[in-house]
């Protein structure tokens, strides 16, 4: 047989990376396939809020229309992501916790909607503003929360209550304001009220018959934080028995706080449930010396039973209010040469953490917004260093601390683009003056003990969205806003990135270079999380709850007096030109091209 020539053996080379250029592609886009539903709030289980629908693109999305609204007919605020399942899209308001199904064969038609009824007390304990962050569907099923700490799975067709499910005391200062997460046959939920001195919990109900089968609590001794031989943190300060209890002073973990009203996400392959745990009680540090484990944490658990595997404590004894629930982005990245499966955290203390998610590892540790209250994460010890002059002392003010207590970014989530590997961050800046006060603590009532003033942090401007490019630890472009960005964002197939404003503009801007493309001016300010989907037709719609509230929009949607600084925990005194910015509202928009 004749030896083939090198100029063969070259054809067929390119050949062959021809082949395998092309399987990968093909490999890249089975990954981004997209049903065209919105089913969770966060789109997917990694929550990513990435959609790979791309009729709508960045050269034609100047000509994007308003296709239809409706008005939800409650005027607090809207920050949650509609869900769109075949032909049938559903809405959660605010209290009271009102769930719409509209059929999308007639765009804006109500098909049934259902009243839950919640109990009128919840309102005078919540903390932030009556706000729910949405639903999330499975098995037929659309299931959510209600202000009052009720689960509720109700019928997808017919709006008929299935199960609902009794989970907190709103008499204790509980409440529940996060979207679901369904792993399975497991209904994730966790309460509110970390500023009542409400210990947290993150709970698992049956899907099919709201039956509580665990309670993972966020303080406490091991056996109620369900940690046990299989738990490997992967830093010594983590390490050790009972820490819920032993990193507090005596009783206090009881009313510690460490609620659970952010986000989670879920790893099928590690079969890990992610999520992080809020601020401890009060907000007074020099009342609870110590770590105050497990709040401010991010956990990793066996959803099937609660098990915890790992956990990293991202503020040990928090001084600031800078919680822990912000959305965990779990990505496969490329870092140091190595392929890593990461965990993606833009923390309200001021850092975008990469961490290895099957170990808590922090890769990395960098600040994405003006920080002054800390120096850095050793990645060594895994510890967050704090700036001792700005630590907050009873009965004298710190300024200058920066984030203020709502850290670099609250609760509003970030968005991912696979095909620019950017993560696209809505975020404030910041900054305040605090001064410690004694907090008592009397149940269903504020445990706090803070005063605390805010403003905007340097250069005027109160909010960002910021391109984050994770492998590199960089930013890589900005856009300023003058409130903070408290909506949520979504990243799609077209290179387009969707956003709201809290002075009523709905705006899309280039995923690759921030350049603005489109707006729309909404009836109120937008706090709610966009989304983008298939209708029956075969078109692209893009999605969008209007309303302003949350504790940033609370001067609006509660009425509160601009002249009083400490209103609103402090944030009403930076917020004091948003009345003349935005009017309540609350209206769901739906967009497409002509």
């Amino acid at each position: 047989m004749t030896a083939p020539r090198p100029a063969t053996l070259a054809v067929l080379g390119s050949l062959l990376a021809l082949l395998a250029a092309a399987a990968s592609r093909r490999t890249l886009d089975a990954a981004l396939a997209d049903d065209g539903q919105w089913v969770r709030p966060a789109k997917d289980l990694a929550a990513t809020r990435y959609s790979s629908l791309d009729q709508v693109t960045a050269a034609n999305v100047k000509t994007l229309r308003l296709a239809w609204s409706f008005d939800l007919g409650v005027e607090r605020g809207e920050e949650a992501a509609p869900l769109v399942v075949g032909d049938t899209m559903y809405v959660v308001t605010p209290f009271p916790n009102v769930l719409y199904a509209f059929d999308l064969t007639r765009p804006g038609t109500v098909r049934w909607k259902y009243e839950p009824t919640p109990a009128t007390e919840a309102q005078g304990v919540a903390c932030c503003d009556v706000v729910t962050r949405g639903a999330a569907y499975a098995d037929g099923l659309v299931v959510f929360n209600t202000l009052d700490a009720h689960t509720v799975a109700v019928d997808a067709r017919s709006g008929r209550e299935q199960w609902k499910t009794r989970l907190g005391e709103i008499a204790r200062g509980e409440t529940m304001t996060m979207a679901p997460l369904i792993v399975g046959d497991k209904v994730l939920v966790g309460n509110s009220g970390g500023e009542m001195g409400v210990r947290g919990w993150l709970t698992a109900l049956d899907l099919h018959s709201g039956r509580l089968a665990w309670r993972a609590y966020s303080t406490g001794p091991d056996r109620d934080v369900l940690i046990g031989p299989g738990f490997k943190p992967f830093y010594t300060f983590d390490q050790g028995r009972d820490l819920g209890v032993t990193s507090w002073p005596p009783e206090a973990w009881k009313i510690g706080g460490g609620t659970v009203w952010g986000w989670l996400s879920y790893d099928p392959e590690l079969d890990l449930v992610y999520y992080g745990t809020a601020n401890p009680g009060p907000w007074n540090a020099e009342q609870r010396p110590g770590d105050n484990k497990w709040t401010a944490t991010i956990f990793a658990r066996r959803p099937a039973t609660g098990e915890a595997v790992w956990a990293y404590q991202v503020s040990p004894h928090d001084l600031y209010d800078y919680d822990g629930v912000n959305e965990l982005v779990l990505l496969d990245l490329d870092l140091a040469g190595r392929r890593r499966k990461v965990a993606v955290r833009p923390d309200r203390n001021g850092y975008v953490y990469v961490l290895d998610r099957a170990t808590g590892e922090v890769l990395s540790a960098t600040p994405f917004g003006h920080v002054t209250t800390t120096k850095g994460v050793d990645l060594t010890s895994g510890r967050l260093t704090y700036v001792d002059a700005k630590k907050p002392e009873l009965g004298k003010v710190v300024r200058g601390v920066c984030p203020a207590a709502p850290g670099a970014k609250d609760w509003q989530p970030s968005s991912w683009s696979p095909r620019t590997g950017l993560l696209y961050i809505p975020h404030q800046n910041l900054c305040m003056d605090v001064e410690g006060v004694e907090a008592s603590y009397i149940a269903g009532t504020p445990y706090v003990g803070s005063a605390t003033r805010m403003y905007a942090g340097p250069g005027g401007h109160r909010g960002l969205l910021t391109a984050w490019d994770p492998v590199n630890a960089r930013a890589a472009w900005r856009i300023t806003e003058r409130f903070p960005v408290w909506s949520g964002t979504l990243a799609t197939g077209g290179d387009v990135v969707f956003y709201g404003t809290m002075d009523r503009a709905f705006k899309a801007v280039h995923a690759r270079t921030g350049e603005p493309l489109w707006r729309f001016e909404t009836v109120s300010g937008i706090i709610g999380q966009p989304i983008t989907y298939r209708g029956p037709d075969g078109r692209q719609y893009v999605a969008v709850l209007s309303g302003v509230g949350g504790w940033a929009g609370a001067i609006v949607s509660a009425g509160l007096d601009a002249r009083d600084a400490s209103a609103a925990l402090g944030f009403a005194h930076a917020m004091r030109d948003l009345p003349g910015a935005t009017p309540k509202g609350g209206r769901l928009y739906v967009f497409a091209l002509p």
